[in-house]
């Protein structure tokens, strides 16, 4: 199994922290320079009380009040968060005294600076408290320069709250008072505010605008001071527009204005903004210089805030300089000060920052801790935009963790807020780690949907960094479709960017996968060269995850170049480091690699004890999925491990056959198969609505409204051939995005279901409760196809036989050979009998021969694997001597056939039927529907009235597309069903059957709840299975009503799922009504696993069309033997077809095999 081993071997490798590492530093840096420049607070909190008015007052109180007063004053000088909340305490003192002496201009003060330092605090709604306490008073002692003073105050508070047009409004109100009372200094202040609030909404022309009108203001009044900040938020914006040398020109201005006027707190705010700068400019150094210059300065003036700011700065430079211990020393030196002065956003940055190092280091969990402190401080400082970046790097964390669900549920989340605050950078790295995701999960093509969204954004905002994270991600997506040099041309060009920004972690990401293309090329030295490169980057940077997968790449040349010593010991350096970073996945990715190793050189039980690991944690990372869809995806991608298992243990029981070792290789195999249609059926009887939150009912009804005009936008733009296909490409596309949000919303919807929470899932059977499922009759046969060789089991309930069988590609193209050329080949086309009997023979010697001997008359059981799952075994053979077929005698000779997905499906079908009380009544059956306008049997001839039924529409166009799908070009109507339909209700009394025929035939019959009163539900008519959209798949009704008008007659798959059919048999009398689509791990879903889902005890179904009176003739004889011979469905199927076998006209298997029974056998 050298092929799959190799293949096995290849480690596909996204990175989301390259990609929330710059997220990382544009969130600090840009809060925290925006917080220097946005709020003017010497415009506030004035020095100085007004002129007091006249008072009969005793002056002994007004002299306490201006001693508490100062007191005050003094704490607020400090800067602490514990002395700003003395300070409040001293003037609410103050406040009571002034209002003693009714002192109503320092009444009015206090409210403005109590709420000042509430703002201060971060406690914004305590602000606005205290400020609308102080307008009315500054209003009625006609303090109008004051009120325009608290109007300012309470927009820079609105602005904070992301209220940008309530700011805007009491700008707007202060700005005209300050022009009347040529309050020159703060009319230029408010323009600086309303500057800030349009830099805020992205309008930065506009806030060049009013930053440009302060500015010879400031200047005219000789107020250099304020002409230093406003150069400072001119420079901001340049900075902000990408244009970082005009930023620096203008921060360069503000500079010495700061300096010259003694304002060293502006000074080092400047520097600070400086280092910013050349940090982004990729400049490490030279933005270390100007941090450290800021940071005394702060210090120096106790400006705390300012301090904490520029360590944090600092400790940006160090992460990204990948000096990961030094960057924790200044971060944890800024977050007790932002604590300490109550600077709640900058706190949470802090914390953020700290999580985002810890990510790096590959310590998972203590990242979580870090992110999840820093969450809810930005959810109550009401910053969308530090709540969305830490949903998604929190996202981030659980899917290195293997969780994708829960990555998932995080990154949903991020994307609209993103979004709906403006941040495209933080949409961009959303977009990009959902891709990462579903990379992961093997949904390739979803993957590179969201990286080719993310793209152009990173462009747009010129992130140079995560330009590079998508390149490398695109990169490995190609890689893994096989497209190799596509995969180089996107990683070749991620490359220089990584190295453009200095990003490190980025470059050795890069060198990586370059390499894993090289060596999945054959160039192994290549590979080696690139591998080494990367080693001692990520290395030195801590990244101790990124370092085990390269350790495990570089074990994976050396173990393909035969140097088996070297690779066992970069495989265990680099599951120790997995291990210790919580990489669950690269840990079983590795122990694989180990296994496969170990296994070439004989070492078989090392190997189990590695794989079985594997497995485990497989299995532990599978049950973190809860998107049915989703985990199945997740569970194909990692079906070779199953396989090689079940290989490994087939070899382990012909080295020691006592052992067991084949009894646990029939059970692996089982647990690969059809986990999600066993966890449906589990499932099945819980109502997941029930007690659901009404908005979460009200967001689905919503989605489906959504999907509906989607889907009807759909139809009317494909039937006009002058549509473009781009168009009919995105509006698919906006479908597959809503349907996937209907998805994620089921999951939500689940998880608040307490009956759903409880839910417990049934393991797959022992080789003991698969024995315990079967009776003396019966014979389980149990296939799986692998790369070198293939395994078959035979299972009676006291003994279990195993055989090894050839290689997958020789079973599987006797078996395509057989169902492409012969039996689906319609009319059997220069086809005989006798031909169809060799090709049935040639399939028969690869995967019967072996256990022919054990087949006796028993009924079999057959679960089939990949494209044996086409494949009616009754029309298969052991008995066959002659070349030419002559003496073919199908197996249907002397056995009843069952087909099952797994083993397990069996057991869960027996719990849901179990108990269940029978259906009164004997059949339901719909047969000749009517499906044109054109039908004889329309007599009204008004097709052409409109229909403005919206949902009739919509199936209309649902039908449409499906028949586009499945290249049909119309739907023909099936004559001989409705004779086929009397001739069996001719064996069952009128009291105990219902009918549809004709326009009756329609999508109200089909689902009216008086069907589940019917042990058989019988429905003869079209059915389609749409592989390219399988959501389309559905049973074609009566599209026409009698008076020629169309009507709903397009029973979709998701219409089946939520029916009531507690049927004990379903008859899919169509064409193909048992093939679906093949997804590895689950087989053929498709109509069969709706029906079991709806409550069907077994189902009968067809494998390719058939034709109309060879059907009709079968369904007679079923139902003869099932209705007056008593027989069980198995039974009368298999006495049916022998019936057909038997008469010239019908020998072709083509004829009679084609129908299978799904289900219960008994």
């Amino acid at each position: 199994m050298k092929r799959s081993a190799k293949s096995q071997r290849v480690c596909w490798w996204f990175l989301p922290k390259l990609t929330r590492y710059s997220l990382t530093l544009l969130l600090s840096a840009l809060m925290l320079a925006d917080a220097v420049g946005a709020t003017p607070r010497n415009w506030v909190l004035p020095p100085l009380p007004p002129q007091q008015p006249e008072t009969t007052q005793p002056n002994a109180t007004r002299a306490a009040a201006e001693r508490v007063f100062q007191e005050g004053q003094q704490l607020y000088q400090q800067g602490t968060a514990e002395s700003l909340r003395g300070a409040i305490v001293k003037w609410q003192a103050a406040l009571k005294l002034w209002q003693q002496v009714n002192d109503k201009g320092w009444e009015a003060i206090i409210l403005n600076n109590i709420g000042f330092v509430y703002y201060s605090l971060g406690e914004n709604q305590e602000a606005l408290k205290y400020y609308n306490q102080a307008l009315p008073i500054r209003r009625a002692v006609e303090d109008r320069k004051g009120e325009a003073t608290t109007l300012n105050n309470i927009g820079i508070v609105y602005n904070d709250l992301g209220e940008k047009q309530e700011a805007l409004k009491y700008f707007n109100q202060a700005l005209p008072i300050r022009r009347a009372v040529n309050d020159t200094g703060g009319e230029a202040a408010t323009l600086n505010n309303i500057g800030g609030v349009y830099k805020d909404l992205g309008e930065k022309q506009e806030a060049l605008k009013y930053y440009n009108q302060a500015l010879p203001l400031s200047r005219a009044v000789g107020d250099r001071r304020g002409e230093a900040r406003t150069l400072n938020n001119i420079g901001l914006v340049y900075y902000l527009l990408a244009e970082k040398q005009e930023a620096l020109k203008y921060y360069n201005q503000a500079l010495p204005l700061s300096r010259a006027v003694g304002d060293r707190r502006g000074e080092a705010r400047t520097l600070n903004n400086i280092g910013l700068v050349y940090y982004l400019l990729a400049e490490k150094q030279e933005a270390l210089k100007y941090y450290n210059q800021a940071l005394p300065l702060s210090r120096a003036v106790g400006d705390r805030r300012g301090e904490a700011t520029t360590l944090n700065n600092i400790g940006l430079v160090y992460d990204l300089l990948a000096e990961k211990q030094e960057a924790l020393k200044y971060y944890n030196q800024a977050l007790p000060i932002r604590r300490a002065v109550g600077d709640r956003r900058g706190e949470a940055t802090t914390l953020y920052n700290i999580g985002g190092v810890y990510d790096s280091l590959g310590e998972k969990q203590e990242a979580l801790k870090y992110f999840n402190q820093a969450l809810p401080i930005y959810l109550a400082v009401e910053d969308r935009k530090g709540e969305a970046r830490t949903l998604n790097n929190i996202g981030g964390v659980y899917n290195s963790l293997g969780e994708k669900q829960e990555a998932l549920k995080y990154l949903n989340q991020a994307l609209p807020l993103s979004r709906a605050v403006g941040d495209r950078g933080g949409e961009a790295t959303a977009l990009n780690n959902i891709g990462g995701v579903y990379d992961s999960l093997g949904e390739k093509q979803q993957a590179i949907q969201f990286y080719n969204q993310a793209l152009p954004i990173r462009r747009a905002v010129n992130d140079t960094g995560g330009e590079a994270a998508t390149l490398n991600n695109i990169g490995l997506v190609y890689n893994s479709l096989g497209e190799k040099q596509e995969a180089l041309k996107y990683l070749n060009q991620a490359l220089p960017l990584s190295r453009a920004v200095g990003d490190r972690e980025g470059e050795a990401t890069t060198l990586n996968n370059i390499g894993l293309v090289y060596n999945s090329l054959g160039e192994k030295q290549q590979a080696i060269q690139f591998y080494n490169q990367a080693l001692p980057i990520l290395s030195a940077v801590g990244d101790r995850g990124g370092e085990a997968r390269t350790l495990n790449n570089i074990g994976n040349v050396y173990n393909s170049l035969g140097e088996k010593q070297q690779a066992i010991q970069f495989y265990n350096q680099s599951l120790l480091l997995s291990r210790a970073v919580g990489d669950r996945e690269g840990e079983a990715v590795t122990l694989v690699n180990m296994a496969v190793l170990e296994r070439s050189q004989g070492n078989l039980q090392q190997a189990q004890t590695h794989i079985q690991a594997a497995i485990e944690i497989i299995e532990d990372l599978r049950t973190k999925i809860a998107d049915q869809q989703l985990r199945a995806s997740y569970f194909a991608s990692v079906q070779g491990y199953y396989k090689f298992y079940t290989d490994l243990l087939m070899q382990l029981h012909k080295k020691d056959p006592s052992k067991g070792y084949d009894a646990l290789a029939l059970e692996v195999s089982d647990r690969s198969r059809a986990r999600g249609l066993i966890e449906l059926l589990t499932e099945a009887n819980i109502d997941i609505k029930k007690g659901i939150d009404p908005k979460l009912l009200a967001e689905e009804r919503r989605l489906q409204w959504q999907i509906n005009a989607q889907e009807k936008l759909l139809s009317e733009l494909a039937s006009k051939k002058e549509t473009p296909e781009q168009v009919l490409t995105n509006t698919k596309q906006k479908i597959q995005d809503l349907l996937k949000q209907q998805r994620e919303l089921e999951v939500k919807i689940r998880a608040n279901n307490p009956e759903y929470a409880d839910l417990k899932y049934p393991q797959p059977l022992t080789l003991k409760q698969i024995q315990q499922q079967l009776d003396k009759d019966t014979l389980l046969l149990q296939y799986s196809l692998g790369e070198e060789r293939s395994y078959l089991w035979a299972v009676t309930p006291d003994s279990l036989y195993s055989y090894e069988l050839p290689k997958r590609q020789q079973i599987d193209k006797a078996a395509k050979n057989l169902y492409d050329n012969y039996l689906k080949n319609p009319g059997y086309q220069g086809v005989s009998p006798e031909e169809t009997a060799k090709a049935a023979n040639e399939l028969s010697q690869l995967i019967l021969k072996p256990v022919a001997d054990k087949l006796g008359q028993k009924r079999l059981v057959i679960v089939g694997d990949e494209a044996l799952q086409y494949i009616p075994f009754a029309a298969l053979t052991t008995s066959t001597k002659s070349a030419d077929g002559s003496d073919y005698k199908p197996l249907v000779v002397n056995h009843e056939i069952i087909s099952l997905p797994s083993a397990s499906t069996i057991a869960i079908l027996r719990k849901q039927t179990t108990g269940r009380t029978k259906a009164p009544k004997t059949l339901a059956i719909l047969a000749d529907p009517v499906f044109s306008a054109n039908d004889d049997r329309v007599t009204g001839k008004s097709s052409n009235v409109a229909n403005n039924d919206i949902d009739q529409q919509l199936q209309e166009s649902a039908l449409k597309r499906s028949t586009r799908n499945i290249k049909r070009s119309e739907i023909q109507r099936l004559p001989g069903t409705e004779k086929e339909a009397q001739e069996i209700l001719k064996l069952v009394s009128p009291s105990e059957n219902i009918q549809a025929f004709g326009f009756d035939a329609n999508y109200n019959w089909a689902t009216n709840d008086q069907l589940s009163q019917y042990k058989i539900l019988h429905f003869a008519t079209h059915g389609f299975l749409d592989s390219t959209e399988p959501e389309l798949s559905g049973i074609v009704l009566s599209l026409i009503d009698k008076q020629g008008k169309s009507q709903r007659g397009f029973l979709r798959l998701a219409d089946i799922f939520n029916l009531n059919f507690p049927a004990e048999l379903v008859v899919l009398s169509a064409c193909q009504t048992g093939l679906g689509e093949e997804v590895k791990g689950e087989g053929l879903v498709g109509l069969t696993r709706g029906l079991m889902y709806a409550g069907a005890a077994r189902v009968v179904v067809s494998l390719w069309n058939v034709d109309d009176e060879a059907t009709s003739l079968l369904m007679s004889q079923f139902y003869s033997q099932m209705l007056q011979q008593g027989k069980t469905p198995a039974a009368a199927l298999r006495a049916a077809q022998l019936k057909m076998w038997e008469q010239e006209k019908w020998r072709n298997p083509y004829s009679w095999s084609a129908f299978t029974l799904l289900g219960e056998w008994k």
